[in-house]
């Protein structure tokens, strides 16, 4: 489904700002992988994100998605097959429209545009079947406008809206990260329902260690621009936070100092 064949990409180059962000990454998701990714501030986990994605080109390598070389494509062209979910619940809507707008945005994805009506009553009826599936009552609130909504009810929209349309790539950045504990559980919640149910190939940074053991069926580790580590689901179902935590440490040849990270 991805396939990411010698990746590399360097900020600054020639500078004395130079920063390798990404070095030779190899990668490869079979469809219906769930992938969770861990690492330090700087290892090119947004890098990577950003790369899949099209919001930037590398210097070297190449992406593949479903077949397709993408390499070269914008983000605007490879939305039509790629959903992304970010960090920030203010970054995924569209906060002075109305739910039910941002939904038609989220369904339009990658289809022709017409001039016909963007919210049809037909429209509507799948929006609240869609949105009764996130248990927030939202299915009653279709004419509210998203800013006026909570962080969690937000990120639970975001994450609908990215797999509305089943997108071949489901991109998910920290997207527990700005939350409460109690709104991040139910957004963890909601994403295995929602990716289970969809089938869906899914690549999830997060800086929660147990995310990334409970969750998906391989955990990546990045540090200083390369895959350290890819650790299959046989092997982390049998380890624990600390068991990864010592993992990561002997991989970087080093102490892990980032109090970011959440252990448990």
């Amino acid at each position: 489904m991805l396939t990411i064949s010698h990746v590399g990409k360097v900020f600054n180059a020639g500078t004395v700002n130079e920063k390798v962000a990404l070095n030779d990454v190899n990668l490869h998701m079979n469809p219906g992988d769930f992938i969770t990714v861990i690492g330090s501030n700087g290892a090119g986990k947004s890098t990577l994100m950003n790369m899949i994605s099209g919001g930037l080109i590398p210097d070297q390598g190449s992406i593949t998605i479903d077949g397709q070389n993408v390499t070269k494509l914008g983000e605007h062209k490879r939305a039509a097959f790629i959903g992304r979910v970010f960090q920030d619940p203010m970054a995924g809507t569209a906060p002075n429209m109305t739910i039910e707008e941002n939904l038609a945005i989220a369904y339009s994805r990658g289809k022709r545009r017409t001039l016909s009506l963007g919210v049809t009553n037909k429209k509507r009826q799948l929006f609240r079947e869609q949105l009764k599936l996130l248990d927030q009552g939202l299915e009653n609130r279709l004419k509210t406008k998203v800013g006026f909504l909570s962080g969690g009810q937000r990120q639970a929209l975001s994450l609908l809206m990215a797999t509305f349309t089943s997108p071949k790539i489901l991109l998910l950045d920290e997207h527990t990260a700005a939350l409460d504990p109690k709104r991040a559980q139910l957004i963890v919640d909601l994403t295995l329902k929602v990716v289970e149910q969809g089938k869906l190939t899914t690549l999830m940074v997060t800086h929660n260690m147990e995310q990334a053991l409970n969750m998906g069926n391989r955990l990546l580790m990045l540090h200083e621009g390369r895959i350290i580590l890819d650790i299959p689901q046989e092997q982390k179902q049998k380890m624990t936070t600390k068991d990864l935590l010592h993992m990561f440490e002997e991989a970087r040849g080093e102490a892990f100092t980032e109090d970011r990270y959440i252990l448990t």
